[in-house]
């Protein structure tokens, strides 16, 4: 499928050092609940099976069509790219035997492959199975949302224009241990994306072997990482799978846990029974059970680089979501701390903007991103009424019904309903329903634009505002609610074009395309998301990420 836009990435970005260290609520890096003081998985003892809970179903194992959280932490702990994050956030080799040789024009990466790295069928992995993977996903036929990624390489908008063949990306193998990789510009970033799933080998006969049902159950694909996915029987459905270890990896030795349960449970006192009865290792909490679990010594908020916004449909001329004063009465209206304090609980924070807070910092003088503009995220209940009162006019309307749909998590409908009743008590004249669908179905009536509103998230793929603010520009695949401003477009170009190469310029374009974006209230950020974990004390050595995806497991033990 030919795709009509694709975010550009082929900026160069000043990359955050930050490392979200684990410690209290601030979450992140390595799991704060390990006692020891570290990841000696020397001290790991008892039966190596931890079980986790989430909340939703994985839409999909394929590492070309994967999109979200879950699956991403998924892929990452059943294959393996050429560098993998540390438990510092760091890349560092995998795949690779050694970090890339860079050309002095920083524009072609020379990478040695691991000769020992092996499929789950005992097949070497090799240089082809890097190119091929890659060519995969930038292929339009396949029709990857994540394509946009490759545009960083040589020649890879083309081909996931359809103006070139997959075959002329610039990603070749140079023998069956050694890939050479061109790049369109200079990109000090690219290190990350080699860690990220999208960038990971693919086997083509076993591709080509199951065809369409490639990844549609945990038998139909092979996987080069510390686990396997097993017991996985269907993207969207399933609500059980496993991670099993891989005895052919390379570094198998390091990987004490022998399997991960994953089990699907919405209801948040039903995971938390699960967790106080013995039946489960990792559960995630949320509200009145955060607050009520926050003391204990098992309690853990990891604090992500993610933000929850809603987004208006805007994509017919007529919407009524087109009138500014409309979509700033609705953000007006709703009570941020009330929601991330009451509803919540679980250690969120209210966004300032589009971009978290602590994912990105200024190079001229290291302020964080989060906190370039003033923000007009506050709770003002006269604005509201004032900017609802000159929508009414200005659409001809007494009266207006909104409809919000939603994942149907406990979590999520706790917050919708909120937002609900937030609106609906303020505004004069607006009624708001809900509409609560399973994960895979939000995400298909987002893609769809099937919503008049719709409650979604971004979380960052690599530390830096583009990773956010290109998702706005007009026509990007991932702007669901098709939201669409001149000069917002044209300061975002500007920061991946004309200032790529001067990082304070560059900084400059980015903040002031979020003003815009947030003057318009073109979307409308909630939170920046923490997760409320209960995670048993004998687990060790849990590493999230607050970038890429979330989690590793390859360090992870249990000490009883």
């Amino acid at each position: 499928m030919k795709r009509n836009s694709v975010k550009k990435f082929t900026s160069i970005v000043l990359l955050s050092t930050l490392v979200l260290a684990a410690c209290g609520s601030t979450g992140g890096g390595t799991d704060s609940t390990d006692k020891s003081g570290g990841t000696d998985s020397s001290k790991a003892s008892g039966e190596q099976l931890f079980r986790v809970v989430v909340q939703q179903e994985m839409p999909s194992a394929d590492l070309s069509l994967a999109t979200v959280t879950i699956s991403f932490s998924a892929l990452n702990n059943v294959y393996e790219g050429l560098y993998r994050l540390d438990e510092n956030s760091k890349p560092q080799p995998a795949g690779a035997a050694e970090m890339a040789e860079i050309s002095d024009d920083n524009l072609t990466y020379t990478i040695k492959l691991r000769e020992d790295a092996k499929w789950s069928n005992g097949d070497p992995v090799v240089a082809d199975d890097y190119v091929y993977g890659w060519q995969r996903t930038a292929n339009p036929e396949t029709a990857a949302e994540y394509a946009y990624l490759f545009e960083l390489v040589k020649n890879g908008a083309a081909v996931s224009a359809g103006e070139k063949e997959a075959s002329e990306l610039g990603v070749k193998a140079i023998s069956d241990h050694e890939l050479e990789i061109t790049l369109e510009k200079p990109t000090p970033y690219f290190d990350y994306l080699l860690a990220f799933p999208s960038f990971f080998p693919q086997k083509q006969s076993v591709v080509e072997e199951h065809g369409k049902e490639y990844a549609t159950s945990s038998d139909n694909a092979i996987y080069n990482g510390p686990f396997t996915l097993t017991d996985f029987d269907g993207p969207g459905t399933d609500t059980k799978w496993s991670y099993t270890k891989n005895e052919e990896y390379w570094d198998k030795d390091t990987v004490k846990l022998d399997k991960i349960s994953v089990d699907v449970v919405k209801e948040a006192p039903t995971s938390l029974n699960l967790f106080q009865d013995g039946q489960a290792d990792d559960v995630i909490l949320n509200g009145e059970l955060a607050q009520q679990m926050a003391n204990d010594p098992e309690f853990v908020s990891q604090k992500d680089g993610r933000t929850v916004y809603m987004e208006l449909n805007q994509r017919d001329a007529d919407s009524p979501y087109h009138n500014e004063n409309l979509r700033k009465a609705i953000s007006y209206a709703i009570d941020r701390d009330a929601l991330v304090n009451s509803i919540l609980g679980d250690g969120s924070i209210v966004s300032e903007g589009l971009v978290p807070s602590d994912l990105s910092f200024s190079p001229a003088d290291n302020k964080d991103f989060a906190g370039e503009n003033e923000s007009v995220l506050s709770y003002d209940a006269d604005k509201a009424k004032e900017h609802w009162e000159k929508a009414k006019k200005e659409l001809g309307i007494e009266k207006f019904d909104m409809d919000i749909v939603h994942d149907d998590t406990d979590s999520t409908k706790k917050l919708t309903e909120y937002i609900q009743g937030a609106l609906n008590d303020t505004l004069d004249g607006i009624n708001v329903t809900v509409t609560p669908v399973p994960f895979s179905v939000r995400l298909d009536r987002g893609n769809s634009g099937n919503f008049e509103a719709i409650m979604g998230g971004w979380g960052a793929d690599y530390a830096d505002p583009s990773s956010f603010l290109d998702l706005f520009v007009t026509g990007n695949s991932y702007n669901r609610g098709r939201y669409s401003n001149k000069e917002y477009d044209k300061l975002v170009a500007a920061s991946n074009t004309t200032h790529a190469a001067d990082p304070e310029a560059r900084w400059d374009d980015m903040v002031a395309a979020e003003k815009v974006l947030m003057d318009d209230m073109g979307v409308i950020p909630m939170y920046q998301k923490s997760e409320a974990h209960m995670r048993s004390a004998k687990v060790k050595g849990v590493v999230a990420h607050a970038a890429g995806a979330q989690y590793d497991y390859k360090w992870t033990y249990i000490e009883e």
